[in-house]
């Protein structure tokens, strides 16, 4: 199974480094690394609970449904995690350029139909899209 290139779900031979809240995660191959041109760029956050059962299925659409984002104005990049203790859990962080970029251009999209078709039915219930911008000073 392959998420952004990467193994998915631990295997024999395979290592994973640790993050905080117990779950492992990596950078999506599609990050853009251009200078954001306005101020700090914006942290999309949601807490995927995916039907137990699902798990495998989702992945792969989720991997499928990476072109759609990815290819959207202000997209930087995607990471998706998957909790130790809840597998059926999975943790998304996705960087915008600007709110508007995920809020208006993307779910506004004709491909955000095609993206929803591909992964909301696997959502119960439906998560909580919440947007971080960075601290200057800290």
């Amino acid at each position: 199974m392959t998420i952004a290139g990467e193994m998915h779900a631990p295997t024999a031979g395979r290592e994973w480094s640790p993050i905080p809240l117990g779950c492992l995660l990596r950078q999506s191959p599609e990050r853009r690394l251009a200078p954001r041109q306005n101020g700090p760029m914006i942290l999309e956050h949601a807490v995927l609970d995916v039907v137990p059962g699902e798990e495998q299925r989702f992945e792969e659409a989720f991997d499928q449904a990476r072109p759609i984002i990815s290819s959207m104005p202000g997209f930087r990049s995607r990471r998706l995690a998957r909790c130790i203790e809840i597998p059926s859990r999975y943790l998304l962080l996705v960087d915008w350029d600007k709110l508007e970029d995920h809020t208006e251009g993307f779910r506004g999209s004709p491909e955000y139909e095609e993206y929803r078709r591909r992964l909301h039915h696997f959502y119960d219930p439906f998560p909580v899209f919440e947007h971080y911008e960075p601290l200057a000073r800290l």
